[in-house]
Protein backbone atom coordinates (compact mmCIF):
# COMPACT_ATOMS: atom_id res chain seq x y z
CA UNK A 1 0.00 0.00 0.00
CA UNK A 2 1.12 3.49 -0.94
CA UNK A 3 0.74 6.29 1.66
CA UNK A 4 1.37 9.96 0.80
CA UNK A 5 2.64 10.65 4.73
CA UNK A 6 5.86 9.25 6.77
CA UNK A 7 5.15 6.30 8.53
CA UNK A 8 7.08 5.52 11.84
CA UNK A 9 7.96 9.46 12.58
CA UNK A 10 10.06 8.37 15.95
CA UNK A 11 12.00 6.39 13.40
CA UNK A 12 12.67 8.87 11.24
CA UNK A 13 15.80 9.59 13.71
CA UNK A 14 17.74 6.93 12.18
CA UNK A 15 18.38 8.98 8.90
CA UNK A 16 20.72 11.17 11.38
CA UNK A 17 23.47 9.65 11.25
CA UNK A 18 27.22 10.58 12.56
CA UNK A 19 28.18 11.92 8.99
CA UNK A 20 25.48 14.57 9.29
CA UNK A 21 25.74 16.31 12.35
CA UNK A 22 24.11 19.19 10.38
CA UNK A 23 21.16 17.60 10.18
CA UNK A 24 20.66 17.94 14.28
CA UNK A 25 20.42 21.40 16.64
CA UNK A 26 23.77 22.63 18.00
CA UNK A 27 23.53 22.27 21.69
CA UNK A 28 22.04 24.78 23.87
CA UNK A 29 22.92 25.41 27.17
CA UNK A 30 20.40 27.24 29.27
CA UNK A 31 21.22 30.13 31.36
CA UNK A 32 20.87 30.55 35.26
CA UNK A 33 19.18 33.72 36.51
CA UNK A 34 22.23 36.44 36.96
CA UNK A 35 19.12 37.96 39.45
CA UNK A 36 19.82 34.63 41.85
CA UNK A 37 23.87 35.04 41.54
CA UNK A 38 23.76 38.75 42.58
CA UNK A 39 22.04 37.26 45.87
CA UNK A 40 24.97 34.64 46.22
CA UNK A 41 22.59 32.09 45.01
CA UNK A 42 19.48 33.13 48.07
CA UNK A 43 16.20 32.54 46.26
CA UNK A 44 14.47 34.02 48.58
CA UNK A 45 16.58 37.21 48.79
CA UNK A 46 16.24 37.74 44.79
CA UNK A 47 12.33 36.80 45.18
CA UNK A 48 12.15 39.12 48.49
CA UNK A 49 13.92 41.87 46.56
CA UNK A 50 11.23 42.30 43.09
CA UNK A 51 9.54 39.92 41.41
CA UNK A 52 11.60 37.28 38.83
CA UNK A 53 10.71 35.18 35.80
CA UNK A 54 11.89 32.52 34.36
CA UNK A 55 11.61 31.43 31.08
CA UNK A 56 12.13 27.90 30.01
CA UNK A 57 13.94 26.27 28.31
CA UNK A 58 16.27 29.71 27.77
CA UNK A 59 16.60 29.94 31.41
CA UNK A 60 17.50 26.73 33.32
CA UNK A 61 14.42 24.85 35.36
CA UNK A 62 17.27 24.35 38.13
CA UNK A 63 16.24 27.75 39.74
CA UNK A 64 12.82 26.15 40.44
CA UNK A 65 14.69 22.86 41.95
CA UNK A 66 16.62 25.04 43.83
CA UNK A 67 14.29 27.44 45.30
CA UNK A 68 12.62 24.06 46.84
CA UNK A 69 15.96 22.55 47.43
CA UNK A 70 16.54 25.62 49.71
CA UNK A 71 13.01 25.69 51.04
CA UNK A 72 14.21 22.06 52.89
CA UNK A 73 16.83 23.21 53.62
CA UNK A 74 16.03 26.47 55.53
CA UNK A 75 15.97 26.34 59.25
CA UNK A 76 13.68 29.43 58.81
CA UNK A 77 10.81 27.94 56.54
CA UNK A 78 8.19 26.28 58.26
CA UNK A 79 5.69 24.84 55.64
CA UNK A 80 5.74 24.00 51.68
CA UNK A 81 2.54 23.22 49.92
CA UNK A 82 3.11 21.60 46.06
CA UNK A 83 0.94 20.54 43.51
CA UNK A 84 2.60 17.68 41.26
CA UNK A 85 0.62 16.97 37.65
CA UNK A 86 3.28 15.71 36.01
CA UNK A 87 7.22 15.15 37.15
CA UNK A 88 9.85 13.06 35.99
CA UNK A 89 10.91 9.65 36.65
CA UNK A 90 14.03 10.71 39.16
CA UNK A 91 12.26 14.02 40.40
CA UNK A 92 14.21 16.71 42.06
CA UNK A 93 10.93 18.30 43.14
CA UNK A 94 9.83 14.86 44.81
CA UNK A 95 13.20 14.58 46.52
CA UNK A 96 13.31 18.03 47.15
CA UNK A 97 9.67 17.68 49.40
CA UNK A 98 11.44 14.33 50.45
CA UNK A 99 13.94 16.42 52.40
CA UNK A 100 11.99 18.98 53.70
CA UNK A 101 9.37 17.01 55.29
CA UNK A 102 12.41 14.62 56.82
CA UNK A 103 14.22 18.18 58.42
CA UNK A 104 11.00 18.47 60.36
CA UNK A 105 9.28 20.98 58.12
CA UNK A 106 5.00 21.16 57.44
CA UNK A 107 4.83 19.14 53.63
CA UNK A 108 1.71 19.09 52.18
CA UNK A 109 2.15 17.92 48.04
CA UNK A 110 -1.05 17.54 45.79
CA UNK A 111 -0.84 14.47 43.57
CA UNK A 112 -3.21 14.48 40.23
CA UNK A 113 -3.68 11.11 40.02
CA UNK A 114 -5.59 11.25 37.16
CA UNK A 115 -2.80 13.17 35.24
CA UNK A 116 -3.22 11.15 31.46
CA UNK A 117 0.01 8.80 31.06
CA UNK A 118 1.81 9.81 34.26
CA UNK A 119 -0.96 7.95 36.80
CA UNK A 120 1.45 4.87 37.85
CA UNK A 121 4.37 7.24 38.01
CA UNK A 122 2.02 9.55 40.67
CA UNK A 123 0.81 6.58 42.60
CA UNK A 124 4.71 5.62 43.07
CA UNK A 125 5.06 9.09 44.23
CA UNK A 126 2.35 9.48 46.28
CA UNK A 127 3.61 6.27 48.18
CA UNK A 128 7.29 7.67 48.64
CA UNK A 129 5.95 11.00 49.82
CA UNK A 130 3.64 9.40 52.34
CA UNK A 131 6.49 6.96 54.11
CA UNK A 132 8.60 10.54 54.54
CA UNK A 133 5.99 12.03 56.45
CA UNK A 134 4.40 14.28 54.01
CA UNK A 135 0.89 15.20 53.73
CA UNK A 136 -0.31 13.92 50.53
CA UNK A 137 -3.73 14.75 48.89
CA UNK A 138 -5.56 13.82 45.70
CA UNK A 139 -7.54 17.03 45.12
CA UNK A 140 -11.17 16.59 44.04
CA UNK A 141 -12.51 13.38 42.33
CA UNK A 142 -14.56 15.31 39.36
CA UNK A 143 -11.90 17.93 39.09
CA UNK A 144 -8.96 17.28 37.74
CA UNK A 145 -5.67 19.86 39.55
CA UNK A 146 -3.55 21.56 36.89
CA UNK A 147 -2.91 24.74 38.57
CA UNK A 148 1.22 24.90 39.08
CA UNK A 149 1.77 26.61 42.54
CA UNK A 150 4.64 26.09 45.06
CA UNK A 151 3.91 27.85 48.40
CA UNK A 152 6.76 28.40 51.09
CA UNK A 153 6.17 30.09 54.13
CA UNK A 154 9.36 31.32 55.97
CA UNK A 155 9.34 32.96 59.71
CA UNK A 156 11.53 35.92 59.52
CA UNK A 157 12.16 38.70 61.92
CA UNK A 158 9.67 37.78 64.02
CA UNK A 159 6.69 37.11 61.52
CA UNK A 160 5.83 34.71 58.85
CA UNK A 161 6.36 35.96 54.76
CA UNK A 162 5.18 33.61 52.04
CA UNK A 163 6.87 33.06 48.77
CA UNK A 164 5.09 31.54 45.88
CA UNK A 165 5.64 29.94 42.86
CA UNK A 166 2.84 29.97 39.23
CA UNK A 167 3.86 27.99 36.45
CA UNK A 168 2.78 27.50 33.15
CA UNK A 169 3.75 23.94 32.75
CA UNK A 170 4.63 21.29 34.53
CA UNK A 171 7.68 20.57 37.80
CA UNK A 172 9.08 18.38 34.77
CA UNK A 173 13.45 18.93 35.03
CA UNK A 174 12.95 16.60 31.43
CA UNK A 175 10.02 18.53 29.22
CA UNK A 176 11.32 21.97 31.08
CA UNK A 177 14.88 21.80 28.65
CA UNK A 178 12.54 21.46 25.68
CA UNK A 179 8.87 23.52 25.83
CA UNK A 180 8.60 26.59 26.61
CA UNK A 181 7.03 28.04 29.68
CA UNK A 182 7.21 30.55 32.75
CA UNK A 183 7.76 30.43 36.31
CA UNK A 184 7.11 33.49 37.90
CA UNK A 185 8.09 33.82 42.06
CA UNK A 186 7.16 36.19 44.03
CA UNK A 187 6.82 37.57 47.88
CA UNK A 188 3.83 39.66 46.85
CA UNK A 189 1.70 39.52 50.40
CA UNK A 190 -1.37 39.26 48.22
CA UNK A 191 -0.36 35.90 46.00
CA UNK A 192 0.65 34.91 49.12
CA UNK A 193 -2.75 34.75 50.40
CA UNK A 194 -4.13 33.74 47.00
CA UNK A 195 -1.98 30.89 47.02
CA UNK A 196 -3.09 29.86 50.28
CA UNK A 197 -6.53 30.12 49.43
CA UNK A 198 -6.17 27.93 46.43
CA UNK A 199 -4.39 25.33 48.42
CA UNK A 200 -7.43 24.94 51.05
CA UNK A 201 -9.41 24.93 48.29
CA UNK A 202 -7.62 21.51 46.72
CA UNK A 203 -6.69 20.12 49.97
CA UNK A 204 -9.91 20.87 52.13
CA UNK A 205 -12.62 21.87 49.77
CA UNK A 206 -13.07 25.29 50.92
CA UNK A 207 -14.04 27.56 48.46
CA UNK A 208 -12.29 30.68 48.01
CA UNK A 209 -13.77 33.88 49.92
CA UNK A 210 -12.10 37.39 48.13
CA UNK A 211 -9.45 36.55 46.26
CA UNK A 212 -7.27 39.36 45.75
CA UNK A 213 -5.25 38.92 42.28
CA UNK A 214 -5.32 35.42 40.55
CA UNK A 215 -8.34 34.21 38.76
CA UNK A 216 -9.01 30.31 39.76
CA UNK A 217 -11.23 27.98 37.43
CA UNK A 218 -13.92 26.07 37.86
CA UNK A 219 -14.50 29.40 39.95
CA UNK A 220 -13.49 32.65 38.94
CA UNK A 221 -11.34 32.18 35.88
CA UNK A 222 -13.58 31.88 32.88
CA UNK A 223 -15.78 34.90 34.42
CA UNK A 224 -11.96 37.06 35.08
CA UNK A 225 -11.66 36.49 31.16
CA UNK A 226 -15.04 36.99 29.57
CA UNK A 227 -15.19 40.64 31.88
CA UNK A 228 -11.73 41.46 30.06
CA UNK A 229 -12.95 40.58 26.91
CA UNK A 230 -15.87 42.84 27.61
CA UNK A 231 -14.04 45.73 28.54
CA UNK A 232 -11.87 45.63 25.40
CA UNK A 233 -15.03 45.66 23.42
CA UNK A 234 -15.86 48.81 25.30
CA UNK A 235 -12.95 50.78 25.08
CA UNK A 236 -12.85 49.86 20.89
CA UNK A 237 -16.71 51.14 21.17
CA UNK A 238 -15.66 54.20 22.84
CA UNK A 239 -13.14 55.05 20.18
CA UNK A 240 -10.40 54.13 22.19
CA UNK A 241 -6.99 51.94 21.27
CA UNK A 242 -8.66 47.86 22.22
CA UNK A 243 -6.18 44.76 21.39
CA UNK A 244 -6.01 41.46 22.51
CA UNK A 245 -2.93 38.83 22.79
CA UNK A 246 -2.91 35.49 23.46
CA UNK A 247 -0.80 32.49 23.74
CA UNK A 248 -2.18 28.94 24.22
CA UNK A 249 -2.22 25.72 23.48
CA UNK A 250 -5.67 25.08 22.40
CA UNK A 251 -8.80 27.50 21.81
CA UNK A 252 -11.51 25.73 21.66
CA UNK A 253 -14.32 26.93 24.34
CA UNK A 254 -17.31 28.37 22.33
CA UNK A 255 -18.47 30.89 24.78
CA UNK A 256 -14.73 32.48 24.49
CA UNK A 257 -14.83 32.17 20.66
CA UNK A 258 -18.21 33.96 20.44
CA UNK A 259 -16.91 36.58 22.78
CA UNK A 260 -13.87 37.09 20.31
CA UNK A 261 -15.86 37.19 17.87
CA UNK A 262 -18.05 39.97 19.00
CA UNK A 263 -14.73 41.88 20.02
CA UNK A 264 -13.38 41.49 16.36
CA UNK A 265 -16.63 43.12 15.49
CA UNK A 266 -16.57 46.13 17.54
CA UNK A 267 -13.10 46.58 16.54
CA UNK A 268 -10.82 45.22 18.87
CA UNK A 269 -7.25 44.29 17.12
CA UNK A 270 -6.55 40.39 18.40
CA UNK A 271 -3.45 38.37 17.76
CA UNK A 272 -3.07 34.68 19.05
CA UNK A 273 -0.44 32.38 18.93
CA UNK A 274 -2.02 28.85 19.03
CA UNK A 275 0.16 25.75 18.87
CA UNK A 276 -2.53 23.20 18.94
CA UNK A 277 -6.29 23.03 18.44
CA UNK A 278 -7.54 26.73 17.38
CA UNK A 279 -11.39 26.61 16.63
CA UNK A 280 -11.97 29.98 15.95
CA UNK A 281 -11.48 30.91 12.60
CA UNK A 282 -9.18 34.19 11.79
CA UNK A 283 -10.16 36.66 8.38
CA UNK A 284 -13.58 35.97 7.79
CA UNK A 285 -15.17 38.86 6.80
CA UNK A 286 -17.96 40.46 9.05
CA UNK A 287 -17.29 38.21 11.76
CA UNK A 288 -13.61 37.82 12.47
CA UNK A 289 -11.70 40.42 10.36
CA UNK A 290 -9.74 41.60 13.31
CA UNK A 291 -8.76 38.52 14.22
CA UNK A 292 -5.17 36.84 12.98
CA UNK A 293 -4.10 33.05 14.08
CA UNK A 294 -0.60 32.16 13.90
CA UNK A 295 1.52 28.86 14.84
CA UNK A 296 5.34 28.32 15.84
CA UNK A 297 6.52 25.33 14.81
CA UNK A 298 10.48 25.19 16.14
CA UNK A 299 12.97 23.73 18.00
CA UNK A 300 11.04 24.51 21.37
CA UNK A 301 7.43 23.30 21.97
CA UNK A 302 5.86 26.16 22.86
CA UNK A 303 3.66 25.44 25.78
CA UNK A 304 3.39 28.73 27.90
CA UNK A 305 0.01 30.47 28.02
CA UNK A 306 0.19 34.52 28.22
CA UNK A 307 -2.95 36.58 27.74
CA UNK A 308 -2.85 40.45 27.38
CA UNK A 309 -5.39 43.22 27.44
CA UNK A 310 -4.79 46.55 26.35
CA UNK A 311 -6.64 48.19 28.50
CA UNK A 312 -7.50 51.36 26.89
CA UNK A 313 -4.17 51.62 25.84
CA UNK A 314 -3.69 48.93 23.01
CA UNK A 315 -1.06 46.88 22.97
CA UNK A 316 2.21 46.76 24.05
CA UNK A 317 1.93 49.36 26.75
CA UNK A 318 3.28 49.41 30.58
CA UNK A 319 -0.81 49.91 31.24
CA UNK A 320 -1.56 46.61 29.88
CA UNK A 321 -3.50 43.98 31.71
CA UNK A 322 -1.29 40.60 31.37
CA UNK A 323 -1.74 37.60 32.95
CA UNK A 324 0.39 33.80 32.86
CA UNK A 325 -1.57 31.19 33.38
CA UNK A 326 -1.49 27.39 33.56
CA UNK A 327 -5.05 26.85 31.66
CA UNK A 328 -6.11 26.68 27.60
CA UNK A 329 -9.52 28.26 27.04
CA UNK A 330 -11.17 24.74 26.85
CA UNK A 331 -14.34 23.59 28.53
CA UNK A 332 -12.14 21.02 30.56
CA UNK A 333 -9.26 23.95 31.70
CA UNK A 334 -12.14 26.39 32.58
CA UNK A 335 -14.82 24.15 33.95
CA UNK A 336 -13.26 20.95 35.10
CA UNK A 337 -9.91 21.66 36.16
CA UNK A 338 -8.41 23.15 38.98
CA UNK A 339 -6.58 26.72 36.99
CA UNK A 340 -5.18 29.18 38.11
CA UNK A 341 -4.69 32.70 35.96
CA UNK A 342 -1.84 35.27 37.86
CA UNK A 343 -1.71 38.92 36.98
CA UNK A 344 1.87 40.35 36.00
CA UNK A 345 2.46 43.51 37.96
CA UNK A 346 6.28 43.79 38.48
CA UNK A 347 6.97 46.99 36.10
CA UNK A 348 10.06 44.77 34.67
CA UNK A 349 8.26 41.32 34.30
CA UNK A 350 5.50 42.97 32.78
CA UNK A 351 8.20 44.29 30.28
CA UNK A 352 9.47 40.88 29.55
CA UNK A 353 6.83 39.16 29.12
CA UNK A 354 4.70 41.88 26.83
CA UNK A 355 7.55 43.81 25.32
CA UNK A 356 9.93 41.26 24.98
CA UNK A 357 8.05 37.53 24.61
CA UNK A 358 5.11 38.51 23.07
CA UNK A 359 6.77 40.75 20.69
CA UNK A 360 9.33 38.49 19.55
CA UNK A 361 6.91 35.73 18.69
CA UNK A 362 4.41 38.27 16.91
CA UNK A 363 6.96 39.48 14.88
CA UNK A 364 8.67 35.62 14.47
CA UNK A 365 8.94 34.64 10.95
CA UNK A 366 10.99 31.99 10.53
CA UNK A 367 9.10 29.37 12.73
CA UNK A 368 5.59 30.64 11.54
CA UNK A 369 2.13 29.31 10.11
CA UNK A 370 -0.65 31.74 9.77
CA UNK A 371 -4.29 30.90 9.27
CA UNK A 372 -6.08 31.28 6.44
CA UNK A 373 -9.87 31.95 6.76
CA UNK A 374 -10.87 28.38 5.65
CA UNK A 375 -8.93 26.69 8.76
CA UNK A 376 -5.93 26.18 7.19
CA UNK A 377 -2.42 27.10 7.78
CA UNK A 378 0.58 28.22 5.53
CA UNK A 379 4.19 29.04 6.28
CA UNK A 380 5.15 32.86 6.80
CA UNK A 381 6.13 33.84 3.46
CA UNK A 382 9.69 35.50 4.84
CA UNK A 383 10.24 32.16 6.48
CA UNK A 384 13.15 30.41 4.20
CA UNK A 385 14.98 34.25 3.91
CA UNK A 386 18.00 34.83 5.76
CA UNK A 387 17.43 37.24 7.46
CA UNK A 388 13.65 35.60 8.69
CA UNK A 389 13.20 36.39 12.61
CA UNK A 390 13.28 33.53 14.85
CA UNK A 391 11.97 34.29 18.07
CA UNK A 392 13.47 30.98 19.55
CA UNK A 393 16.90 32.37 18.39
CA UNK A 394 16.17 35.80 19.56
CA UNK A 395 15.39 34.32 23.68
CA UNK A 396 18.51 32.00 23.16
CA UNK A 397 21.01 34.79 22.64
CA UNK A 398 19.38 37.98 24.50
CA UNK A 399 19.35 37.81 27.98
CA UNK A 400 15.54 38.16 30.37
CA UNK A 401 14.82 41.48 31.48
CA UNK A 402 14.25 40.19 35.32
CA UNK A 403 15.93 37.82 35.63
CA UNK A 404 19.49 39.16 34.27
CA UNK A 405 20.23 41.24 37.35
CA UNK A 406 23.39 43.91 37.56
CA UNK A 407 23.96 42.62 33.82
CA UNK A 408 21.50 43.88 32.49
CA UNK A 409 23.56 47.14 32.61
CA UNK A 410 25.96 45.81 30.57
CA UNK A 411 24.34 43.91 28.31
CA UNK A 412 21.06 45.11 26.78
CA UNK A 413 18.87 42.41 25.20
CA UNK A 414 18.65 43.78 21.52
CA UNK A 415 15.24 45.42 21.42
CA UNK A 416 12.25 43.47 19.50
CA UNK A 417 10.16 46.49 18.09
CA UNK A 418 6.58 45.68 16.31
CA UNK A 419 3.57 47.75 15.52
CA UNK A 420 0.27 47.88 17.07
CA UNK A 421 -1.29 46.12 14.07
CA UNK A 422 1.38 43.53 12.46
CA UNK A 423 0.92 43.58 8.52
Amino acid sequence: MIVDHLLGLADTRQLIIDERPDLQFKPYIARFPERIRDHGGDCFAAIRAKDIIVHHPFESFDVVVQFLRQAAADPGVVAVKQTLYRTSQDSPVVSALIEAAEAGKSVTALIELKARFDEAANIKWARDLERAGVQVVYGFIELKTHAKVSLVVRREAGSLRTYVHFGTGNYHPVTAKVYTDLSLFSADPALGRDAAQLFNYITGYAEPVGLEKIAISPLTLRGKLVDCIQEEISHARAGRPAAIWAKLNSLVDPNIIDALYMASQAGVRIELVMRGICCLRAGVPGLSDNIRVKSIIGRFLEHGRIVCFGNGQGLPSPKAKVFISSADWMPRNLDRRVEALVPIENPTVHEQVLNQIMVALLKDQANSWHMTSDGTYVRDPKSFSGDAFSAHEYFMTNPSLSGRGRALKIDQPRPVTIATRLD
